[in-house]
């Protein structure tokens, strides 16, 4: 049996975070292949770690995702500005 896809009205009231598994039901797919994208880097949703083993998405940048399509862009990694800064 398939969870409902929630519409994008209810997702904007879901909290500011959200685990894995209710993101992907959002986007319609599997829980396990999200969690391929996140660890691949290549998640169209902005995540948080919160210590070893525990990731949440930001609905925020869900919402934005559905809404527009498109992915939030990724913030730059640590050794990306880094490297800005030595130049």
């Amino acid at each position: 049996m398939q969870k409902k896809k929630p519409t994008l009205a209810e997702i904007r009231d879901w909290p500011a975070t959200i685990n894995v598994v209710r993101c992907a039901t959002a986007l319609g797919c599997s829980p396990s292949h999200l969690y391929a994208l996140l660890k691949a880097g290549e998640a169209p949703v902005h995540i948080l770690r919160l210590g070893s083993g525990r990731t949440v998405v930001l609905t925020a940048s869900l919402v934005r995702l559905l809404e527009t399509g498109s992915p939030d862009p990724q913030p730059p990694t640590p050794a990306a500005v880094s490297a800005l800064a030595a130049a």
